[in-house]
């Protein structure tokens, strides 16, 4: 299959005793076959403009259950029209494409209140309405739902509250419940959370994430959560908030939990 194949399908149910006889179809699902190379010609693309998409979230990488969702397809070629799919998941209906700025095409794509069905992988592809082609897939976008199952991890940070800058600091993730990986979220950080495999400690299982040496960087306010490997992209509510390592002036990095 290559790029200008586009596939519309349907699929039909019937008795063995009367194969004459068919059902009414079902819902048509559209095969996207994403291209290689921009569909715009490499040479005709000024340079530092890139035809494969970017996809984004504003609400970040990790959401909580009920909040609203919306993610965003963006290209700095003149895509007219985008489409979204999510790995393992229901096909998602494509959007105009749009443009809020010159050289900006975009198309969002609202996905409601947040559920256990939204957490998943997801890319976006561009596309011309004039063709059948569709662009290279682009980054995946992992959305990871928070509060699916009860625990509430507690976060802290080592050696202590005050160090000094360029020294090495941990940020210790613990939890009382059996949990597989925990991960460490940034406020306002568009990157997705750290992750770290469980390790028993006593009573307690943790993950201890080091920041060496401390830089103005690390300062932010950071969440931990965990999560089981049965479902990667549902996590426990997140451990009460704590604002790292604000460096002053002097050279010192204060920790405040709210």
């Amino acid at each position: 299959m290559t790029p200008s194949h586009r596939w519309t399908l349907r699929c039909h149910g019937f008795n063995r005793d009367k194969p004459q006889v068919w059902s009414a179809p079902s819902d048509p699902l559209e095969l996207l076959v994403p291209g290689e190379e921009p569909l715009q010609p490499r040479a005709g693309l000024p340079p530092g403009v890139s035809g494969k998409p970017s996809l984004l979230t504003p609400q970040g990488p990790v959401v909580a259950s009920g909040q609203s969702l919306t993610l965003q397809c963006r290209s700095d070629v003149g895509y007219d029209r985008f489409a979204l799919s999510q790995e393992g998941g229901q096909a998602l209906p494509q959007r105009p494409g749009r443009q809020p700025q010159a050289g900006l095409s975009q198309a969002d794509f609202p996905l409601g209140p947040v559920t256990s069905t939204h957490g998943g992988r997801y890319r976006c592809y561009g596309g011309h309405s004039l063709s059948s082609a569709w662009s290279a897939p682009s980054d995946p976008l992992d959305v990871l739902v928070a509060g699916w199952f009860p625990d509430t991890p507690s976060l802290s940070v080592q050696p202590g509250p005050v160090v000094a800058s360029g020294e090495n600091v941990t940020l210790l993730c613990q939890s009382g419940s059996r949990t597989e990986t925990f991960l460490l979220s940034k406020e306002g950080s568009a990157r997705p959370p750290l992750r770290l495999r469980s390790k028993y400690r006593g009573r307690h299982i943790q993950a201890e994430f080091s920041m060496s040496p401390v830089t103005s960087a690390h300062s932010g306010t950071y969440r931990c959560y965990s999560s089981l490997s049965s479902n990667p992209y549902l996590l426990s509510n997140a451990s009460r908030p704590l604002l790292s390592l604000i460096l002053s002036t002097g050279g010192t990095a204060n920790s405040v939990p709210k």
